[in-house]
């Protein structure tokens, strides 16, 4: 040992290289490790002998201090059997045993001495306390006034105060001493280099025969308190065994009395109760009584400890075997020194750290377990800055599924490049990150505290642990399952999210997470998008209250999906009444487009969802002119009347036009649904409107045949005209000086034909103008088709090149010209839904016609 001045008032003691003998205890392994943890490893220094106001502090496994209890305790197995020897037999010590004891007590004596300079474990934090101040504290709190007494000359002192009796009852002091044979057996126990089994037999047995020989002493004690002439009424006095009298027993050689007094303590303690020996007076009487009570007590003592020893049933049986166990696995393996000393002092940190959470409530339900949890970690678990700013639900999730764990000094919780799926939390104690070079020198990174948190950059980002992480001090960590973590985010998206913020924001002056902030950035985008396909799914298929926790959680309401799709959008679509409620009170735009041009509105209207409809409307949402034309032409080439009637029925402009500049009106003209006109017409399309290629709905009508919008074009005409008699050619005829074919259409088109119905006063001045000469000279009424000579059902690639002629007068002659050109008879004309014509009249302009044998 030696003396060194420090400024700290408590740090590690040096560690004292230990052989392999018997002693393997925590603290030895806690030596050994402090040992091989040198400063050259962390840049810290662990003085070698720690000195505090220039006293000597003894490290406690030191070889020397080793042999001093080795001493001690073969005085006090001396002093713990003597003193009932000398409290019963003696009156005052013969010479010789006076100096032994006067040795005993000298070396006591210097043992208390040596109390106040030894450093100790702290229980609860496994540190070496080496402050002095703290030392002797801790001893004068527990047996320092014990050791006191006990080192008295209780013998002159009794013989100083008149032989008082009293004074001898204080001899029962030094019985304290027996708690170092109790600590001889109990580190045996732990030391499984010796039996178990054995152990724990000579320590029941050494129990038993010392509870037998202190109960003799009292029991000779008894009898002594009588004056010699009231000898016949104590139990020696009275005695007789073969023939052979006790009266006088004070004259009787000490031996043959301490024989005789154990014997009738074993026979009552045994309650055999052979007759030869009884008690006579009462405070026998009494003292027997209390004994056989004492004794069942021990004896139910003795066979739970014997049943514990044969079923293996306590914890330093199990302890002995993990240990016994543990030692094959190294040995049969090979392991190297530093792993093998690191795995036995987890083991014995297990075994001596009972009080801890997976020691102690493992057994419980998870609920209660979550509930201590979450009342022990929760305050550290607040402090960390990686969870600034989260929820309350979200740090208590986080307080109920950590777990706390114990690591001593020199060990590496996390190695560099490895794969985590844990994260920790520093509790108490201190680590330090270390980055390992190419060449495999060691660099320290910095030194991790209390609330310090490590291994999340790594689980978070899915990337090799960057750092190594060493035990300096004992710590205790909070650990964190990366699964447990990520289910956890993944219902508090938010907090998840600001999680990931915190890492950044936490992080910006530190270049080693620079190259991470791109993957952290898209792992939160990577987050936002899958949170975004879970709220849609809840939106589309009507869970209400899942979508409810998502938006709770941190969702966005206007969050798209790869369509442009939001959950109003989704919800409109199936018609979620409630769904839809929510999310415009959660501040859900109403208007917004998707990657079609639909907005919820339009999605309600095509599914005729009328509630929905409503909702929307009164939040304010309107069909958006942009696409409306795209929407109305789509309905129309569906030939979805109702669908058209709800668009224009709920704010859709009757001439919304499309990409080219076509409206409603052009697409249902031109492909003949007169019901469809009809409703356009009656919510105001306009029949001149011009599409990007000059053409009006009249137009498009002339294509498919005028005639069929006879009724349809007459009441157009009519509404125009209602307001002035004036006006019903002359904006008509305007509208049309622009455009010749237009002019010719609207005149030559409406003939007698067409407006046969119509009284003349009607049609005053626009017949005048139709007369039959114009119809059979004017070319622009004239219409033409083209033949192909297979069925309409043939493939687009498998048909032949096909004719295009004047569609004839007769259908006789449309066969005849085809048969010519084809070359073979063609006796049937169909239209391209395989329908057969029966006169040329049905054929419109462009049409597709196919001619066939049969």
């Amino acid at each position: 040992m030696g003396r060194e001045k420090v400024d700290t008032s408590e740090y590690e003691l040096q560690e004292y290289e230990e052989d392999d003998s018997n002693h393997a205890s925590m603290q030895n392994r806690l030596s050994h490790i402090l040992q091989n943890f040198r400063s050259q490893e962390t840049g810290l220094t662990f003085p070698s002998i720690s000195c505090w106001s220039k006293s000597i502090i003894i490290p406690k496994e030191s070889r020397k201090y080793r042999l001093w209890m080795h001493v001690i305790l073969v005085w006090a197995v001396y002093s713990s059997f003597f003193t009932p020897i000398e409290f019963g037999f003696f009156r005052g010590l013969p010479t010789h045993l006076w100096w032994i004891d006067q040795i005993g007590q000298i070396m006591f004596m210097v043992d208390i001495a040596v109390n106040f300079f030894v450093a100790y474990k702290d229980f609860h934090t496994y540190k070496w306390v080496v402050n002095h101040r703290s030392i002797s504290l801790r001893y004068a709190k527990s047996s320092l006034i014990p050791d006191i007494l006990g080192c008295l000359p209780w013998d002159a002192i009794y013989k100083r105060t008149g032989e008082k009796e009293i004074v001898r009852y204080l001899l029962w002091i030094r019985l304290c001493r027996v708690r170092k044979v109790d600590a001889f057996f109990h580190r045996m126990e732990q030391n499984i280099r010796i039996n178990y089994l054995m152990t724990r037999i000579v320590k029941l047995l050494t129990v038993e025969l010392y509870c037998t020989h202190t109960a003799a002493c009292i029991f000779y004690y008894l009898a002594t308190t009588l004056s010699p002439s009231k000898e016949e009424f104590t139990w020696i006095g009275s005695l007789t065994i073969g023939g052979y009298d006790f009266q006088n027993f004070r004259d009787i050689d000490l031996g043959r009395r301490y024989i005789v007094s154990l014997y009738f303590a074993i026979i009552t303690m045994a309650t055999v109760g052979y007759g030869d020996i009884h008690v006579v007076n009462s405070r026998e009487m009494v003292f027997v009584m209390i004994f056989v009570s004492f004794d069942m007590i021990l004896g139910a003592y003795l066979i739970g400890n014997m049943t514990a020893v044969i079923v293996k049933g306590s914890n330093t049986e199990k302890f002995r075997d993990k240990m016994t166990a543990l030692i094959k696995y190294m040995n049969r393996n090979r392991l190297d020194r530093d792993i093998r000393s690191q795995l036995k002092n987890h083991l014995r940190l297990q075994y001596e750290a009972q009080f801890t959470e997976d020691g102690v409530v493992q057994d419980l339900p998870l609920s209660i377990r979550s509930k201590v949890a979450q009342s022990l970690y929760m305050a550290t678990v607040e402090r960390v800055s990686l969870f600034n700013n989260c929820s309350t639900e979200f740090m208590n999730q986080m307080g109920m599924r950590v777990h706390e764990e114990y690591f001593l000094p020199g060990e590496v919780i996390m190695e560099q490049g490895n794969a985590v799926d844990q994260i920790y939390i520093v509790a108490y104690g201190a680590l330090v990150e270390v980055v390992i070079n190419l060449d495999g020198t060691e660099e320290i990174i910095s030194n991790l505290e209390a609330e310090s948190v490590f291994g999340a950059v790594a689980v978070l980002c899915s990337i090799p642990q960057p750092y190594t992480i060493r035990v300096v001090d004992l710590c205790k960590v909070l650990r964190l399952d990366k699964q447990v973590l990520f289910n956890i985010m993944r219902i508090y998206f938010a907090d998840g999210r600001q999680v990931l913020t915190n890492i950044l924001k936490f992080g910006k002056d530190d270049t080693r997470l620079s190259p991470l902030e791109t993957d952290i950035s898209f792992l939160i985008a990577e987050q936002e998008v899958e949170l975004s396909l879970k709220v849609n799914n809840a939106a589309y298929h009507g869970k209400t209250s899942h979508l409810k926790s998502l938006i709770k959680s941190g969702a966005d309401v206007n969050r798209a999906d790869y369509d442009g799709r939001t959950p109003l959008h989704l919800a409109s679509v199936k018609g979620h009444e409630e769904i839809v409620r929510f999310l415009v009170q959660e501040g859900a735009e109403v208007d917004v487009e998707d990657k079609f041009g639909n907005t919820p509105l339009i999605e309600a209207v095509k599914g005729c969802h009328s509630q929905v409809i409503k909702i929307l409307r009164s939040a304010g949402a309107s069909l958006v002119e942009r696409n409306g034309g795209v929407h109305l032409r789509n309905a129309v080439l569906t030939g979805n009347l109702e669908l058209v009637r709800s668009l224009l029925e709920n704010g859709l402009n009757s001439n919304s036009r499309d990409h080219n500049g076509r409206t409603a009106l052009h697409i249902a003209t031109s492909e003949g649904l007169v019901m469809m006109v009809r409703v356009l017409l009656e919510h105001g399309a306009d029949l001149y409107a011009k599409d990007r290629w000059g053409k009006t709905p009249l137009q498009e009508s002339k294509q498919f045949g005028g005639s069929v919008f006879k009724n349809v074009l007459k009441d157009a005409v009519m509404s125009k005209e209602a307001s002035s008699v004036e006006s019903t050619v002359t904006p008509f005829s305007d509208s049309l000086t622009g455009d010749s074919s237009l002019r010719n259409f609207s005149f030559n088109s409406c003939n007698d034909e067409a407006f046969a119905d119509q009284d003349n006063e009607d049609k005053s001045h626009s017949i005048k103008r139709c007369t039959s000469s114009e119809r059979g000279t004017d070319e622009g009424s004239k219409k033409r088709c083209t033949i192909f000579s297979c069925p309409p059902w043939t493939a687009p690639e498998d048909r032949k090149r096909g004719l295009v002629v004047w569609v004839p007068v007769t259908l006789n002659e449309l066969l005849h010209i085809a048969s010519q050109h084809f070359g073979h008879a063609c006796r049937h004309a169909l239209n391209q839904d395989g329908g057969e014509f029966s006169s040329t009249e049905l054929i419109r302009d462009s049409e597709l016609v196919y001619v066939i044998d049969q």
